[in-house]
């Protein structure tokens, strides 16, 4: 079909014409997104081979000098006259060594344990249901059975600590060591590729007649030529320490059984392997329940916590900037000064208006009408438009402004009203330009951990959920601060 024929279409037979597109582009679709997987895979392994390949013919290719630096790093680099770097390849290459001796391969050799700590434990006289005597806490110091032992022990030594300090480890500490570990190896396999890199270039350098930088050269160009290098350095590192080491280690901590009743250490956890993503899914019935009621409420409330306020704050921009419209700063201002007030204020004094019984509204209207309880997934969402229309209002105004008025001149001969003009100019344009704002703005609603904590506190309490600490209105994000910061199910 050419763009004439759809032209002449009725607004009936487009719909009907997209939606058959829709259907009938599936197949395509599917067949597409499989190649483009398949395409990713390809260039991926492609990706690994070529380095293997470059890897092995700089091997080959090389002379000594370059041939030795796979063995002693910098060795290259000092045969073919470049000493200061390649003191600097060797020095790397040692520390990293003494670094696993002393302190790398401890950790290594502790997180393949069975329980990530290792603590003995004094034995006590305690008679078992089996009719063991002397239990030993190293010996049975998990699981149900090491919970009752620990029990015993404690009423045993009179709340004595009952491990010996000095054999004592932390599940944490090894487990935060071992990431530092891998971390610092990867950093020295990376050094090692640009030492056996530096070498052959080095080696290629003097075959051409020239002579390779020097140490004060090479210090020249990351000062000059290679500045992004020494500017990034710093913040990469940074980034490494505080982001990714955290991130890394709370994603080894989801396959241990971190929790209140294993908590170092005194306590210790072990690794359970995908026990918690088959429990929160399919194996455990109730967890798999409030995940379930918790992620679909979650993704409602971002959408219409969203919209609500997109949708009202175009609605508002537009009134207050509408031709006619008096005092267009005083109620800019008014909007401001509602943005201006710190969030967690507004909230707090919202939830003293709201409460059900000593609630200022109640109290005035004489009622005890349950905004917080039976219809609080409805009250925050309004209080939350009264939140965060002034910034979308404030965002879209200054938009307006910048909307040529030769566009509606020219709608309005054409013979468009103010509806028209409208869907056809006004809100394409406000779309286009705030689409990454409403991304944003839907993205941080999934965790908008304020409007829920201090307004309702995730509550109230809902009996169909796994524990009381899942709330009606709880989100995915709020019921993780109460798993971790009340429960300790880390």
């Amino acid at each position: 079909m050419d763009y004439l024929d759809y032209v002449q279409m009725t607004k009936g037979q487009r719909f009907a014409y997209k939606v058959k597109s829709f259907f009938t582009g599936i197949p395509h679709a599917i067949v597409s997104f499989f190649k483009l997987i398949g395409l990713l895979i390809k260039k991926f392994f492609g990706g690994i081979g070529k380095f293997f390949k470059n890897f092995g013919s700089r091997f080959v290719k090389g002379d000594v000098g370059t041939k030795l630096s796979y063995f002693i790093m910098g060795a290259g680099n000092m045969i073919h006259g470049q000493i200061v770097k390649g003191i600097l390849f060797l020095a790397c290459e040692v520390g990293y060594v003494f670094f696993m001796i002393y302190f790398g391969m401890h950790y290594i050799k502790k997180i393949y344990t069975p329980n990530l700590i290792r603590i003995d434990w004094k034995p006590f006289s305690y008679s078992m249901a089996d009719g063991r005597t002397n239990v030993s806490l190293y010996k049975y110091g998990t699981g149900a059975i090491g919970n009752e032992v620990a029990e015993k022990a404690e009423d045993y030594y009179g709340g004595e600590t009952i491990f010996n300090a000095s054999t004592q480890d932390d599940s944490n500490k090894i487990l935060l060591f071992f990431i530092m570990t891998m971390i610092v190896t990867i950093v020295f396999i990376a050094l090692y590729i640009a030492n056996t890199k530096s070498a052959y270039e080095t080696q290629q350098i003097r075959a051409e007649g020239k002579k390779p930088d020097g140490f004060l050269q090479e210090v020249h160009n990351y000062l000059d030529s290679k500045f992004h290098v020494t500017l990034l350095f710093l913040p990469i590192l940074l980034l490494v320490v505080f982001n990714i080491l955290p991130i890394v280690f709370t994603i080894f901590m989801a396959f241990t059984n971190y929790d209140k009743y294993h908590q170092p250490p005194v306590k210790l956890y072990q690794w359970v392997g995908m026990k918690n993503f088959a429990d929160v899914f399919f194996a455990d019935a109730k967890k798999s329940q409030t995940f379930g009621l918790i992620l679909v409420w979650t993704l409602v409330w971002a959408f219409f916590a969203t919209f609500s306020n997109y949708i009202l704050g175009i609605v508002v921009a537009l009134l207050i900037n509408k031709k006619g419209i008096k005092f267009k700063g005083f109620w800019r201002t008014m909007f401001v000064i509602t943005a201006a007030v710190p969030q967690f204020v507004t909230l707090l004094v919202m939830k003293l208006l709201l409460d059900d019984k000593g609630g200022a509204i109640n109290n005035a209207l004489g009622t005890s009408f349950p905004f917080l309880t039976d219809w609080a997934n409805v009250t925050i969402i309004i209080v939350n438009i009264w939140i965060g229309i002034p910034f979308t209002m404030l965002m879209t105004s200054g938009l307006l402004m910048n909307i040529p008025e030769d566009l509606y001149e020219s709608a309005r001969i054409d013979g468009a009203n103010a509806f028209q003009q409208f869907t056809k100019i006004t809100f394409p344009y406000i779309f286009f330009v705030t689409t990454p704002y409403l991304i944003t703005t839907f993205v941080g609603n999934i965790n908008n951990f304020n409007v829920i904590f201090f307004l309702t506190g995730g509550g109230p309490e809902d009996p169909t959920k796994y524990s009381q600490k899942a709330g009606k209105t709880d989100l995915l994000v709020t019921w993780l601060y109460k798993l971790t910061v009340d429960e300790k199910n880390y």
